[in-house]
């Protein structure tokens, strides 16, 4: 960070303070993700494949929705959709299951294995997770967020 503060030190117009927060956010940001991608290919899991799991586990049992209701979620084309169920569907993690009282409309349910498969990752990705927050004490870690939550407050009141 030091150097990178360095070598543009003079030459560009920034904030020598804001910059090196800025930039060190965005390099947290990188290892997250790092640490998520290990995580998920550690369970053979692609990233959109985890983000369509985490969107019917956070509905709740039965862990429904309609593929429209997840390509909104999701914003992805209706096109990419039925691509991603199909994917998931091939690999037992996903089951699309006609309605009951409209045999029009299609549900997409989470089974058994795509449950266990979203579990996994989630604990593989908090290991990740609390390995780079605890570094930081509990008070740090508090502090950190309080400070985070207030920068987010006032960009999205602003921007």
């Amino acid at each position: 960070m030091d150097r990178h503060l360095a070598r543009w030190r003079g030459k560009a117009p920034f904030d020598e303070r804001v910059e090196a927060i800025v930039t060190r956010m965005q390099f947290l940001v990188k290892r997250f993700a790092q640490a998520k991608e290990t995580a998920l290919a550690e369970l053979g899991i692609r990233d959109f494949e985890f983000e369509t799991l985490h969107h019917l586990v956070a509905r709740g049992d039965p862990w429904r929705a309609t593929p429209s209701e997840l390509a909104a979620e999701l914003v992805v084309s209706p096109a990419g959709m039925t691509g991603r169920l199909d994917t998931l569907e091939r690999n037992d993690l996903v089951r699309r299951i006609r309605g009951t009282q409209d045999r029009r409309r299609v549900d997409v349910e989470l089974t058994d294995k795509g449950l266990a498969a979203w579990t996994s990752a989630m604990h593989l990705r908090a290991v990740a997770e609390k390995t780079i927050v605890g570094t930081l004490s509990p008070a740090d870690q508090d502090t950190l967020s309080a400070l985070l939550n207030q920068m987010l407050a006032h960009t999205e009141s602003t921007l």
